[in-house]
Parts: C-alpha cells; sequence; structure tokens
C-alpha cells in the first residue's frame, strides 16, 4: 500500500468538501481522498493509497471472478471505506472497469461492494463505466496539471486487463474529446495470455508484441498524429520513469510530469522484459506486487511509444501520477454543483 498525503476531518474553506474516489482495475484498487468546492477547478489532495488485489486475476481464461479476488477487493475496500468516513468525506464514486465488464459473475462483485461502502456511504454502490466514460475520466485527471496550449494531448492508460488511448484538446477552457478507444491489452492480460516462463522467453515476448500489434490496429482510426504532448499514466508507466530515472524508492513528486525520453523508454522496457521477476524486484522503486506482471506492461508501452513516434513525430513522453482516479473525484464534485 502507498499513501500520499494527510489530512484532518476540518476542511479549508468553509464552501469546501471532501470527495471519495475508489478505482478498482484489473491489478489494483486505488483511493483518492481530495478536498474542493464543486463548481469550481481544482483539487487539493487529502490522501492516496493503492494496493495490489489482482481482481482480474484469471479471468481471461475463466470468464469468472476468483473468490479470492473478491476477498482481496472486499479486504482493501473495508479499509478505504473507513479511511473515507474517518476523514470526512461527504460523498464517494467507485468504478470498476476491464476485469469486471469481463467476469460472469460481475453481480458477487457489484453486491459486496453495495454491502462495504453502504456501512458509511449508503446507496453507494461500484459503477460498472464503459470503455468511453473510462477514457472521458482518464483523458481529465491525466491532463490537469499541464498547460491547455501545450495540447492536443494523446493520454494512454496502460491497466492490468485493458489500455485506453484518448486524444483531446481544451478549446475556450472547455475539455473536447477529439477520439477514444479502449483495448483489451494490459499488464496482467498480456502477461497472462503469452509470458509465462520466468525469465520470459523469446518466443513469448514475440508472441506477445504480435498480440498487442493486432489489437493496435484497433487505433488506427484515432486522430494520433494531431497530438503535441504524449501522457502515459497508471503504474506501467510511472514505474518504468523511476527506473529511467534511476530513483532508488518510489517518489510520486518527482514521478509527476516527469518527461522521459522515447528512446529511455524503449531501453527500460526491453530491460524490464527481458529480467526475472526476482530481479524486477530488486528494483528500488518497483512494486512487489507489479514485478511479475511488468514484463508484459513493458511491450505494451514500447509498442505505444512507437505508434507515437510513428504517427505524431513525437520524441518524449510526459508521465503523469494523475489520471483517472483525478477524473472520478473531479466528477464528484461537478455531481454536487448540480
Amino acid at each position: 500500500m502507498t499513501s500520499v498525503g494527510s489530512g484532518s476531518s476540518g476542511t479549508a474553506r468553509p464552501d469546501a468538501v471532501r470527495v471519495g474516489a475508489v478505482d478498482c482495475g484489473t491489478n489494483s484498487i486505488r483511493l483518492l481522498v481530495a478536498e474542493g468546492v464543486p463548481g469550481e477547478a481544482g483539487l487539493v489532495d487529502v490522501t492516496r493509497e493503492m494496493r495490489i488485489i489482482r481482481l482480474g486475476e484469471g479471468v481471461d481464461a475463466t470468464g469468472r471472478l476468483s473468490d479470492g479476488a473478491i476477498s482481496r477487493c472486499r479486504t482493501a475496500l473495508t479499509d478505504y471505506t473507513a479511511t473515507m468516513a474517518e476523514l470526512g468525506v461527504q460523498s464517494v464514486r467507485m468504478v470498476a472497469t476491464s476485469a469486471t465488464r469481463d467476469a460472469r459473475n460481475k453481480d458477487e462483485f457489484f453486491g459486496m461492494t453495495a454491502d462495504v461502502l453502504g456501512k458509511h456511504f449508503p446507496g453507494a454502490v461500484a459503477e460498472l463505466i464503459s470503455g468511453q466514460t473510462e477514457a472521458e475520466l482518464t483523458f481529465a485527471g491525466g491532463v490537469v496539471d499541464l498547460a491547455p496550449a501545450d495540447g492536443p494531448f494523446v493520454v494512454a492508460d496502460l491497466g492490468g486487463g485493458s489500455t485506453e488511448i484518448v486524444v483531446g484538446e481544451y478549446d475556450d477552457g472547455e475539455l473536447r474529446l477529439l477520439g477514444a478507444e479502449s483495448l483489451d491489452i494490459g499488464c496482467v492480460r498480456i502477461t497472462e495470455r503469452t509470458l509465462p516462463s520466468d525469465p520470459h522467453t523469446a518466443e513469448e515476448l514475440a508472441e506477445g508484441r504480435r498480440v498487442i500489434s493486432e489489437a493496435l490496429e484497433g487505433a488506427r482510426e484515432l486522430p494520433l498524429g494531431r497530438a503535441r504532448r504524449f501522457v502515459g499514466v497508471a503504474g506501467t508507466f510511472t514505474t518504468i520513469s523511476a527506473v529511467a530515472q534511476g530513483l532508488e524508492t518510489y517518489d510520486p513528486e518527482r514521478l509527476h510530469n516527469s518527461v522521459i525520453t522515447l528512446d529511455q523508454m524503449r531501453e527500460v522496457c526491453d530491460r524490464l522484459a527481458a529480467a526475472t521477476v526476482s530481479e524486477r524486484r530488486g528494483l528500488g522503486p518497483m512494486h512487489p506486487g507489479r514485478a511479475d506482471v511488468i514484463g508484459g506492461g513493458a511491450l505494451v508501452a514500447a509498442a505505444l511509444c512507437e505508434l507515437m513516434s510513428d504517427r505524431a513525430g513525437i520524441t518524449e513522453i510526459t508521465v503523469s501520477e494523475k489520471d483517472i482516479l483525478d477524473g472520478i473525484a473531479m466528477s464528484v464534485l461537478t455531481r454536487l454543483a448540480g
């Protein structure tokens, strides 16, 4: 678990409120408690937490969420709900993405979230959002701290089960999406499907790259060539940035909006894909729960870099700590503003 920031139950402004955002993905579940004023732009972090729960473990093969995965999620969500209540959260939104979209027993999962969240936030339940909504929330969070004049932007959210690629810009201060695709390639899905060995064999890596290349055909119609800035969000990208920078520990402040050349990205991706799980775990900024799947994530990240180089002539990537979680929190504030 990682936690960033702290806060008490008091608010900085009398009209400010505290909101909770929970993002439950294929590999991890994350919490953001933030403070803001409904109807106004801007959020102030109170706390961030992340746990690897591997909700999507085996879903690609079985079509079901395992009992163990749902249990791990319940434990983490119980703790997150208690934290939100303790910090004075007034409204919460929880979203679930790729793994639950694919699972036959998703109703069991959503019933669990209603039970856990409802103990402190009556009526709250996880939402199964569409790929389009996921893209919109991802983009809003990923570019929140970037200058609108730097756009148009391409934001890539590389998750456990899927990768969202979103193209957008700001027009007179209003966000305008130019295109979005949700592709079934992520660090867990690619690892489980094509990379069973430790270390991965040359044949496995070639198959992984083939599967990714085939999936990226789904992004062919996106206006990637219009982009002036390429932004990567979520744990695979931030971990690759940490390794590229030679950080000894995972440092969110050093990682947020860090700029890495695509050549650096390719070198680190190749190194991570070729390493053993033990060697990856020995890297200071590597989360232990990410070490066994980041090989698949590195293949996806490298392919995305090649795509942006070819289509937009881009030579670097901005790696953001802000992502769909921040978009979720902003959407709660918007809802409260009416």
